[in-house]
């Protein structure tokens, strides 16, 4: 029995990695691509057809890249930090339910790594420490744009980790859980047998904090000020070169998968579809159409993701706090007081 477990789960692990690590190069080639078309550019067209092969071919460059080590840096921890991000932003997916359940050979497997019953509570402790990479990366390289890139994103992520936390409490609340599967299927009932309960209509002042807090977190326009290039260089990652800083990027854009998975999952009804139980289809059929439902929703938040950093210009570094503690946080606080009492009085 536990051979079959670990076999299921290497399986698993095997098929969202190399999905997920799929999606991370064409997802670079999207946004080139959508911030080709907003400024009125072609974008890449050189490498294979439409340019499709573009992303592989930057890989490929990164590899062959001189990896640069500043004199006094300390090697060790500037060596670490990015194996620190990219394992975080990789590692989150693992509790992220991205179906119900597929039968095979009679038995039933649930469609995520890990089933555990304290799933939220799983990602915001990874989240919160994904930001070591960024704060050891900027210490280890002994340069006062990199130090003061990786101060501001230790500072951004206490902002706003906070609010997207409280956020999720009136979630919680509703769902009676942390188990992310059950709470994407508490999403499956409907209100007045017409409208989806998803969170997002339960829930739309939390989805709003949350969805602000995702982008703080994974430092995308607007919220980019730990790499900032008019003012820092490049932030944390200046004194980074070849793979070092592949990864680095690679970790960007998984964050941003998780974090669209995320959004998703907590208030987008995550596999569920609208009255497709009704259709009467067969078990495999509603499993792929499930899965099908959830990767596009997810396509759809990293749309968002991509067309927001190219349309809303870079905050200020005190614009940024004065969002993060004088509107989002009692913003979050005041959803968990109406949530609270909608619950006890209902």
């Amino acid at each position: 029995m536990t051979a079959d477990i670990i076999i299921e789960a290497l399986v698993k692990i095997g098929l969202v990695l190399t999905i997920n690590l799929t999606l991370v190069a064409y997802l670079v080639l999207a946004e080139r691509k959508v911030s080709a078309f907003i400024q009125n550019r072609l974008g890449p067209n050189r490498v294979g057809p439409w340019g499709m092969f573009q992303s592989f071919a930057d890989v490929g460059k990164l590899f062959f890249k001189e990896d640069i080590v500043p004199a006094a840096a300390n090697k060790f921890v500037h060596t670490l930090a990015p194996l620190i991000s990219i394992s975080v932003a990789i590692s989150t997916f693992a509790v992220i339910p991205f179906g119900n359940t597929i039968a095979i050979n009679g038995q039933e497997y649930k469609l995520m790594i890990g089933d555990v019953n304290i799933g939220i509570l799983f990602i915001l402790a990874l989240t919160s420490l994904g930001v070591y990479g960024i704060v050891l990366a900027g210490w280890s390289s002994n340069n006062k744009y990199s130090l003061l890139g990786g101060l501001r994103a230790s500072a951004q992520m206490i902002s706003y980790e906070l609010s997207m936390g409280l956020s999720v409490i009136g979630v919680i609340l509703i769902a009676g859980t942390l188990q992310l599967d059950k709470i994407v299927v508490q999403q499956g009932e409907y209100l007045w047998g017409v409208i989806p309960a998803w969170n997002i209509v339960l829930q739309p002042i939390g989805f709003i904090t949350f969805l602000i807090a995702s982008f703080a977190e994974t430092n995308r326009l607007p919220f980019d000020l730990p790499e900032a290039e008019p003012e820092l260089v490049g932030g944390y990652h200046t004194e980074y070169s070849g793979m070092k800083f592949g990864l680095f990027f690679l970790a960007e854009y998984a964050n941003m998968i998780t974090a669209s998975a995320v959004i998703v999952t907590l208030y987008l009804g995550g596999w569920q579809f609208p009255f497709l139980e009704y259709l009467g289809l067969s078990p495999l059929v509603m499993t792929l159409a499930q899965m099908g439902a959830f990767a596009v929703k997810v396509a759809l938040a990293l749309f968002f993701f991509i067309v927001v950093r190219w349309t809303v210009p870079r905050f200020r570094y005190d614009q940024l706090m004065d969002l993060g503690w004088k509107v989002m946080l009692p913003l979050a606080l005041a959803n968990i007081v109406v949530t609270g009492f909608f619950l006890l009085f209902r």
